[in-house]
């Protein structure tokens, strides 16, 4: 059912997610404003029907990633004391009040300019008083509608709306496909942050939210069925299921944000940056072009300017003409091939720092090696904190050294540390050991597979250098409280990332 000049009908799927929709909102200042892209229709469920408000206000993208930056996880939930002496028979652990008092104002919900839209939209909620999804539109929109939307049973208390009960449909639909199709879309672009990890965590807390994934994706993947098998239909010359053939776009990820649980304003706004890191690169590969004059992404939550720099020296060993990390530092051993990179870590701009995804700072120093003419000082380096490898549950520190031997020769240094939760207590081990390769020539990551190898080895931190780093941290900043909210910001960045890999049976993400 394509639109009077016959382009194809789009529909923005808004899917839901708890508070991991603050990375949707990353996706839609790329979407809506760098790739300025228009939908002829929008569908939110659960947590997406918040983004979904402020899209049917005609914010642009960015207002509403913003928006998720600068809230303060904290700041929409209260407890829900009166409840509590019921114990295993309370109405819900929190309220949701604190979203009315605070953080819609804050956001600046206008529920007139709401009702007013031009933009056709579906908001998801469940009736459980008659046990059926209600779809309401923007001119329907009450205050009371939209926190029903995010209602989550047991986690928060449900709404009563006319004498029925309401809550999050996520038990029913997460993203309502059939809903945008009957409302003639040709083209699904669904945003889906739902965890499709499929790993299995003991205790309550974790079983809850692994009940909503298993609701949640079984219902989406079924939805994506049978709009497969409808395209397969229409190929073969059938009617199929829907009539006409649908796409579908999907955008998904794995959010380093805990659906509910989470305390920290720098973790959220990292989320939002890394849906515009994600969304450009979807863009990219699919040949969508982008504006050219766009900032990287604004990631100023807090105001100061604040600097932290430390210390690290690393020591161990490695052997000319060998590529593997082992027998490189084994062979390296028994030649003496001793290297040593002394590194001082410069974050200019800590802020930037903690919620750019790729937490990447410059180096300083020097690399010894006989094998290259001795102590030799690093030309420029660049060091990424705790990025992920294949998903925020394994994670990758980036070294990247560039310096010269005596005879001027480029070299590069070129060092990861792999930390992932292995059997055993390989914590230690992982933060402290570097798999290392030196180049030929100045090399940047993406030159890699192509450049020469020189040598491997590894290089670790012992416990006395240990120490000695934990002293060398320097932080400048306008104020002394600002320096020690600096420093304090970064120390909860480093271990809410390693509470990621290593604590999640306690709770499946970091929430600091």
């Amino acid at each position: 059912m394509p639109n009077p000049d016959g382009s194809r009908k789009r529909s923005l799927i808004l899917a839901g997610g708890g508070i991991k929709v603050a990375f949707q909102a990353g996706v839609l200042q790329v979407w809506l404003d760098e790739a300025g892209l228009a939908f002829d229709h929008a569908d939110g469920a659960s947590g997406g029907c918040l983004n979904l408000a402020m899209y049917c206000q005609e914010m642009s993208g960015t207002r509403i990633a913003d928006n998720w930056r600068n809230l303060d996880p904290v700041a929409g939930v209260d407890f829900n004391w009166a409840q509590y002496l019921r114990l295993f028979y309370a109405e819900s652990l929190f309220q949701l009040g604190n979203y009315r008092r605070k953080v819609f104002p804050a956001w600046g919900l206008d529920w007139e300019k709401i009702h007013a839209s031009p933009r056709e939209a579906t908001f998801n909620v469940y009736n459980f008083t008659r046990h059926e999804p209600v779809v309401y539109t923007p001119e329907q929109v009450t205050e009371d509608l939209l926190v029903a939307s995010v209602s989550l049973p047991m986690w928060f208390e449900p709404v009563r709306i006319g004498g029925d009960v309401y809550i999050d449909s996520v038990f029913n639909t997460d993203a309502n496909l059939e809903e945008a199709i009957r409302r003639g879309a040709d083209e699904l672009w669904v945003i889906w942050t739902v965890s499709q990890r499929g790993e299995w965590l003991d205790g309550f807390v974790a079983n809850y939210f692994q009940i909503i994934e298993a609701a949640a994706n079984g219902r989406y993947k079924d939805v994506l069925k049978r709009i497969d098998a409808n395209n397969q239909a229409i190929a073969a010359g059938g009617h199929g299921e829907f009539g006409r053939p649908i796409e579908v776009k999907e955008l998904k990820a794995e959010v380093a944000l805990h659906y509910l649980i989470n305390f920290s304003r720098d973790r959220a706004a990292e989320a939002v940056n890394q849906g515009v890191e994600v969304a450009r690169a979807w863009c990219k590969e699919r040949g969508i072009p982008l504006k050219q004059d766009v900032a990287a992404y604004p990631t100023q939550v807090h105001e100061a300017a604040t600097r932290l720099q430390f210390t690290e020296d690393m020591k161990g060993y490695i052997a000319l003409g060998e590529t593997e990390f082992q027998r490189g530092f084994d062979v390296g051993s028994e030649r003496k091939t001793f290297l040593q990179a002394h590194m001082t870590i410069e974050i200019e701009g800590v802020d930037h720092f903690i919620t750019d995804p790729q937490h990447a700072a410059a180096i300083e120093g020097t690399v010894t090696c006989d094998a290259f003419g001795g102590a030799r000082p690093i030309d420029s380096g660049t060091f990424n904190l705790l990025v992920p490898g294949k998903d925020y549950t394994d994670k990758r520190m980036f070294y990247r050294l560039h310096f010269r031997d005596a005879s001027g020769n480029p070299l590069t240094l070129s060092g990861t540390k792999i930390i992932r939760d292995d059997p055993g207590f390989d914590v230690w081990s992982d933060t402290t050991t570097l798999f290392t390769h030196i180049y030929k020539g100045t090399v940047t990551a993406e030159q890699e597979k192509d450049a020469e190898v020189l040598a491997a080895g590894i290089i670790r931190i012992g416990l006395l250098d240990f120490l000695k780093q934990l002293t060398s941290f320097r932080v400048e900043g306008p104020t002394l409280s600002d320096r020690t909210a600096a420093l304090g910001r970064f120390g909860r960045l480093f271990l809410g990332k390693l509470w990621d890999v290593y604590a999640r049976e306690v709770v499946s993400v970091g929430p600091f």
